[in-house]
């Protein structure tokens, strides 16, 4: 009796396995999504700057509606595990993190998508692309902003940020 229940839990344990999520990756995931929601101001052109050289001259870059390039796995991982680690996010937020200001979305959230559902869902791809499925993201950053904590060395580590 006690080798027949084993055997069923182990049974129902692999039947499970091709039920669970894979891994969110830049390749299959992210660069797709980056492609068709964010290319516009984030995309490889002669006007796109790098982080680096976006925070050399911030101002002129927003007046151009120009944003740092997120067309490559470098690019991208400059935007969110650089220094401005937590922005990223925050610009991404969906409005459910306690740090969101008034619980409003943050303020690339709307570039996610047409509808609600569909911000929602790639909102979703995003949050496991940087902190696995199943987490949220905290928003702090390497300082702090106001009540917000900055990013401590285990929330680094949490980062998946998969190729």
């Amino acid at each position: 009796m006690m080798k027949l229940k084993l055997l069923t839990v182990l049974a129902g344990a692999v039947v499970a396995l091709p039920a669970m999520a894979a891994d969110v990756t830049y390749r299959n995931d992210m660069a797709p999504l980056l492609k068709k929601y964010c290319a516009e101001c984030h995309a490889a052109t002669a006007d796109a700057p790098s982080m680096a050289e976006f925070k050399l001259d911030e101002e002129k870059y927003k007046k151009a509606k120009v944003g740092p390039r997120s067309d490559t796995y470098e690019h991208l991982l400059q935007l969110v595990n650089g220094n401005s680690t937590g922005a990223f996010m925050r610009r991404l937020d969906d409005g459910t993190n306690p740090y969101a200001k008034e619980g409003k979305p943050g303020n690339m959230y709307k570039y996610l998508g047409e509808t609600e559902a569909e911000r929602a869902a790639n909102f979703k791809i995003v949050n496991a692309w940087v902190v696995g499925e199943g987490n949220k993201w905290d928003m702090n950053g390497i300082g702090q902003r106001g009540d917000m904590p900055p990013i401590t060395l285990e929330q680094l580590r949490r980062m998946k940020l998969k190729y």
